[in-house]
């Protein structure tokens, strides 16, 4: 096929890669080394490159020829590069485990520079074009937290907004909304933007020792979305999973029977809105995106009713027949909710304060809070990713992975929420990945570009291909194949030709 000449620069994807390090195995896909690959775009032409990332994790994993640096489904022990007093848990002074730098899940843009992310306090600096790994951050450094999202948002100048927990800091647990500047002030050029890292406000968790785990937040134009959910990190038995001899992994816990709690953080004041908002348990990974309306804030997010996903890829499920074998036992399913933030506070109790056209509901309740249930926008679809210039604002499209009863997507989709037109694009064998919106220079329309996603063929013998489509019809513009073994990735980024620093070709 043909690509758009204006195709112009680097996708960039992350996910783990290696699961077997001498004899020693990881228990869990999410466990596995990361593994970076780009696809680089010139002239019509396509290029490939992989290459794993050189972690302190995967350097001291290499050296020793099995896994001695614990991930969150695999504990390893003992660890050479640590004594065991060192990972005592000792409440006096609050330490928690020390984590691992293996960031497997995504790429983040901060100032000029890309790096490669996970959940953990630590992020390390790549280089885009080589795939080099450079310096490892710590968070922890600039900011109080232990975990990190790997889902930033980028607000219009650039900055990156993210959120972290911090576990039992000063004798409590938040959650923490932080800005990394995209520039640092001319006459301190050679710190980093990290040195200038703001919080911009915290969050009490409910709970002292029982966080709620959270994958991604959303964003408005002038509020930020944080769902606290029922799916909680135990910290005690975290803190003494090491001693007992069990995963990270084994201290998450999902309680059924429990609410989930909205949170909405104004902007510009830097304070949470007061009144309660609440919906059912549920467990979600992936916000779509989120605007506001006529005094609501409309959110879509893609979520479970229980924890199965996690489960799903423990390397023992992930065997030969597994795609008959493993299977959800909750479909993903793209829910939208309606919050009034605006809302006639004489209403009477049991009103629904929902005045836009919506089957989405906000109940009020005899003790003032608002109990919401959401409009059901379609079924089947993860990894969603949108036209990030709609990010924060009304919008028409997902472009996702769609997956049925198994984990592993078959097909990808580009769902319309304002019609519920989902249009699919599949082949026999293909696995693809989480696509990728491209905008066109020119565009004029929400859909006017490319989606790209890499795709497995689930024979070995069948080399796998980059697929290009047009957005707009959702059909192939051309494909690369790429006489490789590649891996099934998690997330990443298209980086334009103009955004990656001219260095070393």
């Amino acid at each position: 096929g043909q690509l758009p000449t204006w195709l112009q620069g680097i996708l960039l994807r992350n996910g783990p890669g290696m699961h077997t390090i001498g004899d020693s195995k990881y228990n869990h896909w999410f466990d596995g080394m990361a593994l970076l690959h780009s696809f680089t775009f010139k002239n019509g032409e396509v290029y490939y490159r992989s290459k794993y990332l050189r972690s302190d994790t995967y350097n001291c994993n290499i050296e020793a020829n099995r896994i001695v640096v614990s991930e969150f489904g695999t504990m390893a022990y003992p660890d050479p590069c640590k004594n065991i007093f060192a990972k005592a848990f000792t409440y006096l002074s609050h330490t928690i485990p020390e984590f691992t730098d293996n960031c497997l899940i995504n790429i983040m843009k901060a100032g000029d520079e890309f790096y490669a992310t996970g959940e953990t306090n630590f992020i390390r600096k790549i280089n885009p074009q080589t795939l080099e790994t450079l310096e490892k951050v710590d968070y922890n450094k600039y900011v109080a937290v232990n975990l990190a999202t790997s889902h930033p948002h980028y607000d219009s100048a650039g900055n990156v907004l993210n959120m972290g927990t911090s576990i039992v800091d000063k004798g409590k647990t938040k959650y923490l909304l932080f800005k990394i500047p995209s520039s640092v002030p001319e006459q301190e050029k050679k710190k980093s933007c990290f040195k200038h890292l703001e919080v911009v406000c915290s969050i009490p968790s409910r709970s002292l020792l029982h966080p709620s785990y959270y994958h991604s937040f959303g964003i408005t134009e002038n509020y930020i979305i944080f769902i606290e959910q029922p799916f909680r990190l135990d910290i005690v038995k975290m803190a003494t999973a090491y001693i007992r001899g069990v995963s990270w992994a084994s201290c998450l816990a999902y309680n059924k029977d429990d609410k989930t709690w909205f949170h909405f953080i104004d902007r510009k004041t830097k304070k949470e809105v007061p009144t309660k908002f609440y919906t059912d348990a549920m467990v979600f990974f992936h916000h779509i995106n989120a605007y506001e309306e006529d005094g609501h804030i409309v959110f879509d997010i893609i979520a479970y009713t229980d924890n199965s996903l996690y489960d799903m890829f423990y390397l023992k499920n992930l065997g030969k027949d597994f795609e008959e074998n493993v299977k959800l036992t909750s479909i993903p399913t793209c829910k939208r909710f309606v919050v009034p933030l605006q809302y006639d506070k004489d209403a009477v109790v049991d009103s629904n304060l929902v005045t836009l056209p919506s089957t989405a509901t906000a109940v009020k309740q005899k003790d003032g809070s608002i109990y919401c249930q959401p409009e059901i926008l379609c079924e089947g679809i993860e990894l969603p990713r949108i036209n990030y210039d709609y990010n924060g604002k009304k919008y028409k499209y997902v472009f996702a992975t769609e997956v049925q009863w198994s984990p592993v997507p078959t097909k990808i989709a580009k769902f319309n929420t304002q019609t519920k037109e989902m249009l699919h694009w599949g082949q026999d064998d293909c696995w693809p990945s989480e696509p990728v919106f491209v905008p066109s220079p020119d565009a004029k329309e929400e859909d006017d570009g490319v989606v790209l996603t890499c795709v497995v063929k689930t024979d070995p013998k069948d080399p796998p291909f980059l697929l290009v489509m047009d957005a707009k019809t959702f059909t192939e513009l051309g494909r690369a194949t790429v006489n490789v073994e590649m891996h099934m990735d998690l997330h990443g980024m298209f980086i334009p030709q103009q955004d990656v620093k001219t260095g070393t070709e």
